[in-house]
């Protein structure tokens, strides 16, 4: 019969690592699992503030997010770490003083004395036993054996095993209490057999699975590299030729770098996008194959059997998700391909042309909230936020897709983003709040002037997360901190209306839009330069690599043109030019880069994403 030691000990043993409890969590179901396992499991899981048990299937919220934050089984740790100074008795001894055992036997199920271990040695049947010390056991490192005697027949082995209950019998028990519709009994060495072939099929799709996703990151990175060389060679060709038209060209050569750097970055970008999808793929599945390969150490049953086939469910599932399509690496590629023009007169200002790249819509979107649009900006997490003034602030994709509405009872007349992933956002009043980025809203206090006295106008955040206030009637602009309270200083704009505010990443320089001018102003407010078209409206947005973009738009016509500029105005190529839109009665566009380089072109009812 198995020891008390054993009973105990096989009772307090993880159903996932199989191993006695480290650190023991539970869960709401009351099921209890060691704190490393648990964030194994809600790695597999797309909902990571909620665990899912594997045994009864039944959800758990993760305070935070944080395993550790669960309730800590106290009694089961202790009875744990009393099991672990316990060593147990030789079960081989036939003497009723058993002497303590130094050593464990996994085949045999026995804990042997010195003295029994060394007439195990010389037994030849059990010679390639592989004997490991007590201590190995008392840590948990070695599972004990799981076949076991009959609860109800001590001197019978559980032998056979119960489809239907998921557990081990001995042969009478099957027949006299497993015999009924709904059981079958079959050989437990046929049982843990079937289990031992499923894990190994398993294991083989995961190996052709990862194979196959190693192969796409490969072929991702040879994408990169085919880049980087017809990148290279068009810096090769711009510089040689400069060298020809001498220092007279000097601008020029600047201007056309600059454009192979934006679209380095922005080609880059998309394949790093696509290379963190793979890779994170490649570790959710690494993680479901470790949980799933504990089930080849010992033969399983009761909670342990339940958590296992949860297991193989979400590795199957997954599985089953589609290969990684090359196409869209390769369509990054196809897009690169950019050939350099010289020109061959020595009498014009100009190295050359880029050609083979053309900007073009990706996505053209109806607004939730129609003619309500009041501003953009980039948000956290690769999104544009759309604020209305009639209540909420819209999230979308860089594909056009909306994804969350947030906020729908504050009118947004302008919204900005913090360093920490904070937004500011300034309603109708004036009044500028903070919100965490839950979009909970904090206990801050900013003393701006309200919309009577100052006017409405723009808002933008610095590279120090202060925040900056235009003002429409007093062409002026007020600078507070994240603390709130009163402005720490105060610009005025001379003269310019401060309708739309944007903010350098680099330097402490500010663009701002006067309806039909772009005006740069340095940090005290000076005016640096100044960009317009005659009777052609101006918005203007500050990019990652801080160069600057403007719609140009013709509102009548109802067509816009976007041009890229440097951060003192100069001109460095068009993007696009007189694209059609949906025009309505209000004059008022806004214009932002993603966080992945797509451009959004906002009008009051619709969304314009060019790429």
């Amino acid at each position: 019969m198995a020891t008390f030691h054993q009973i105990i000990s096989q009772n307090l043993e993880c159903s996932i690592c199989l191993t006695l409890f480290n650190q023991p969590k539970s869960l709401t179901c009351s099921h209890t699992f060691c704190k490393d396992c648990l964030p194994l499991i809600s790695q597999t899981q797309s909902d990571k503030k909620t665990i899912t048990c594997p045994i009864c299937r039944k959800g758990t919220s993760l305070p935070s997010g944080d395993v550790d934050k669960l309730q800590t089984n106290i009694p089961l740790s202790s009875l744990v770490d009393e099991v672990k100074i316990q060593s147990p008795t030789c079960t081989v001894c036939e003497m009723d003083d058993k002497s303590p055992a130094v050593c464990y036997c996994p085949d045999c199920g026995k804990y042997m004395c010195k003295s029994c271990e060394n007439g195990h040695s010389l037994w030849k049947p059990v010679s390639n036993h592989e004997v490991v010390p007590i201590s190995e056991v008392l840590s948990g490192k070695v599972p004990l054996k799981r076949r076991r005697k009959c609860k109800k027949h001590p001197y019978d082995d559980e032998e056979c095993f119960c489809t239907g209950c998921r557990e081990y019998v001995c042969c009478k028990c099957g027949m006299l209490r497993h015999s009924k519709a709904g059981h079958d009994i079959e050989e437990a060495a046929i049982h843990e057999e079937k289990v031992m072939q499923n894990i190994k099929e398993l294991n083989r799709k995961t190996q052709s699975k990862k194979t196959t996703i190693q192969n796409h990151i490969k072929f991702i990175d040879t994408q990169r590299n085919k880049i980087t060389i017809m990148l290279r060679k068009l810096n090769e060709d711009i510089d040689k030729t400069y060298e020809e038209y001498m220092q007279l060209l000097s601008d020029r050569r600047k201007a056309l770098k600059s454009q192979v750097k934006h679209w380095s970055e922005k080609f880059g970008k998309e394949l790093q996008v696509m290379e963190e999808e793979s890779r994170r793929a490649l570790r959710q599945m690494n993680a479901m194959e470790e949980l799933v390969s504990n089930g080849m150490k010992v033969p399983l049953e009761k909670d342990a059997l339940f958590a296992h086939d949860t297991l193989c469910e979400n590795l199957k599932s997954f599985l089953g998700q589609d290969d990684p399509d090359d196409r869209s690496p390769r369509g990054v590629t196809e897009r690169a391909q950019i050939s350099f023009r010289r020109h061959e007169t020595f009498n014009e200002l100009c190295l050359g042309q880029l050609k083979g790249y053309t900007w073009g819509v990706k996505a053209d979107v109806e607004l939730p909230s129609k003619c309500r649009m009041e501003c953009i900006a980039r948000a956290p997490g690769g999104k544009m936020a759309v604020g209305s003034y009639n209540g909420g602030i819209h999230l979308f994709s860089p594909d056009g897709t909306l994804q969350q509405t947030v906020l729908k009872d504050v009118g947004v007349m302008r919204i900005g983003f913090l360093s920490d992933g904070r937004s500011v956002a300034r309603d109708m009043n004036n009044k500028v709040s903070l919100y965490t980025p839950q979009w909970e809203r904090l206990d801050v206090t900013f003393e701006t002037m309200s919309s009577l006295v100052g006017g409405s106008g723009g808002l933008t955040v610095d590279k120090d997360d202060d925040i900056y206030v235009g003002y429409r009637e007093l062409k002026k602009i007020q600078v507070f901190t994240p603390q709130g309270g009163k402005a720490v200083r105060s610009m005025m704009c001379y003269g310019y209306t401060p309708l739309q505010l944007f903010c350098f990443h680099n330097t402490g320089n500010l663009i701002l839009t006067h309806g039909l001018a772009v005006v740069s102003l340095d940090g005290k407010g000076e005016k640096q330069n100044v960009l317009m078209e005659k009777d052609i409206y101006a918005y203007p947005a500050v990019c990652r690599d801080d160069s600057v973009i403007v719609a140009w738009v013709k509102h009548e016509e109802g067509l816009v043109s976007i041009d890229r500029y440097t951060r003192n105005l100069e001109h460095v190529h068009s993007l696009i030019s007189d694209f059609q839109i949906k025009t309505s009665g209000r004059f008022w566009y806004n214009l932002q880069e993603f966080e992945s380089g797509e451009i959004a072109l906002c009008t009051p009812q619709r969304l314009y994403i060019f790429i």
